[in-house]
């Protein structure tokens, strides 16, 4: 059972996940791979509002993509891409990485590769996961201007698209978790924990929202 009180947490830090920044062009539009093809929907409608000349696909496959998305989730991202209008000529694929941190490395070394001369970028991720996408791509390419940005939605919107409330909650808690250790890996920059979120986090672990938590400091981002 969920409570009214692990609601009111689980908003605290879905909010604190969101980075508000104000959208702007930049030199390319990034799209983080996973389970949601919303992320390939929203890079595509920023391209289609001109804020960005051109798109990267990013991601491998997952326990959670491997039976959705077979052929890798940079490909499954680009295929619905072009089928939503895009030029193929406007969609890069970086198709091996399996972490946040592979996905920014991989698609910076892509970008250099094809000449793309990047001076910013806007970052397409899960909306609980921008701060996460935000920290650690300013850790592994500080020189860029870093945008983030996710399809715009509440909590309540994220859940019922996903069918498991539990299990979104679970995700949020796992996200902030690593936001607070990966620091001192050196996998991302430090980000302000505000208490009220720092306690909504406390509690959502005593309550039991626990399956996303590493039972140790992970060696990978």
């Amino acid at each position: 059972m969920i409570t009214t009180q692990d609601w009111e947490d689980a908003r605290r830090i879905w909010s604190y996940h969101q980075m508000g920044h104000a959208l702007q062009p930049c030199s390319v539009a990034i799209g983080l791979g996973s389970h949601d093809l919303g992320v390939a929907d929203t890079s595509v409608d920023l391209y289609k509002r001109g804020l960005a000349p051109l798109l990267l696909f990013t991601g491998a496959t997952s326990p959670t993509t491997k039976e959705r998305m077979p052929r890798g989730e940079a490909f499954h991202y680009r295929e619905r891409a072009l089928e939503l209008g895009v030029p193929g000529s406007a969609v890069l694929v970086e198709p091996r990485a399996r972490n946040t941190g592979e996905n920014i490395r991989f698609a910076r070394d892509v970008l250099e590769k094809e000449g793309v001369e990047v001076a910013s970028v806007l970052l397409i991720s899960k909306p609980y996961e921008e701060r996460r996408a935000y920290a650690t791509a300013r850790k592994l390419w500080p020189q860029v201007e870093i945008v983030s940005a996710s399809t715009p939605m509440t909590l309540d919107e994220y859940v019922n698209s996903i069918g498991d409330a539990h299990l979104v909650i679970d995700m949020l808690v796992g996200a902030l978790q690593r936001l607070m250790i990966y620091p001192d890996q050196g996998f991302m920059i430090r980000q302000p924990v505000p208490a009220d979120v720092s306690e909504a986090y406390q509690r959502l672990r005593q309550a039991g929202f626990t399956s996303r938590l590493l039972a140790t400091d992970s060696p990978s981002s």
